[in-house]
């Protein structure tokens, strides 16, 4: 039950992620956020280095592989939702449940039992729930796609998901074979990397103050505790990648109750209560058999 703690600790953390980035992004822009608290994560693993070495070389493919998938969902999401309504997209992204729960089923060929089956549909459930409360209640202020939201960006909106989804299956194939440390330090390489790559592309240009926002350094942390709590989780042979999708989910709890904090976000009750069908889904799958 020790994996089932560790991915709930991700999921949590993921939720605060979502809320330091959008208090982040008040003072700089998203490259500027995302580049820098990558960059300051790679830092924070740097003692892991030492630790990191005596791969093969089948295995650093692999592991840039991964990173260039965490690279692509971020590209294909940034662009989709710049051209999709906010409540859209959100509802397209519950097709990561699905692809994550597809993956474990017919390549790991983990077997789906009667309550897991019933914790999915409770957490899709919710989350449908969730952004269908996010729609109304933005119905007045929700700024409009640029152009109609064509089926190219509905596609890009998949397929930010599904690279998301395979990155977390390809965390649990790795872990089968190396150790959390090297994936945690190679990963945040090759991904600086491509973020470096893709600034040079694109020419754009960073401002220094971004290492004065104390939101950058909060998403850094947040980000190697809980990446570090999901790799050890997936080294644990008893952990799913089906049930770690939906544990996953309990990010939904910090982020509805950040908003409120943080945004003053509304209809918090309702909310709430998406969030507790949502946790008794994760309860049902994670701890009944």
């Amino acid at each position: 039950m020790s994996w089932i703690l560790l991915v709930l600790l991700y999921g949590l953390l993921k939720g605060g992620r979502e809320i330091a980035k959008k208090k982040a992004m008040e003072r700089n822009t998203v490259m500027e956020v995302l580049f820098s608290y990558t960059v300051i994560s790679l830092i924070l693993v740097l003692p892991q280095a030492p630790r990191a070495g005596g791969l093969e070389a089948k295995y650093f493919f692999l592991i840039a592989l991964k990173s260039f998938c965490m690279f692509l969902a971020w590209l294909c999401s940034f662009h989709s939702l710049k051209k999709l309504p906010v409540s859209i997209y959100g509802i397209l992204s519950l097709s990561r449940v699905l692809f994550g729960t597809l993956l474990g089923v017919v390549f790991l060929h983990e077997a789906m039992g009667v309550f897991q089956i019933g914790g999915m549909v409770l957490v899709c459930g919710g989350l449908l729930l969730l952004k269908l409360i996010d729609t109304k209640s933005q119905e007045s202020v929700e700024l409009q796609p640029e152009g109609p939201a064509t089926t190219f960006f509905v596609i890009l909106a998949f397929l930010s998901c599904l690279f998301n989804s395979f990155s977390g299956f390809m965390d649990k194939i790795l872990m089968k074979d190396i150790t959390s440390s090297q994936l945690q330090f190679w990963y945040m390489l090759f991904i600086v990397l491509y973020y470096i790559i893709y600034l040079l592309i694109k020419k754009e240009k960073l401002s220094f103050s971004v290492a004065k926002n104390g939101w950058v350094w909060a998403l850094a942390i947040m980000f190697v505790i809980g990446d570090k709590a999901l790799f050890i989780a997936n080294g644990n042979p008893a952990s799913k990648v089906t049930i770690m999708t939906l544990i996953k989910q309990s990010a939904c709890l910090v982020t509805i109750i950040g908003g409120k904090i943080f945004f003053k976000e509304t209809n918090i009750a309702r909310k709430l209560l998406c969030a507790v069908i949502i946790i008794a889904g994760i309860i049902l799958a994670g701890f009944c058999r």
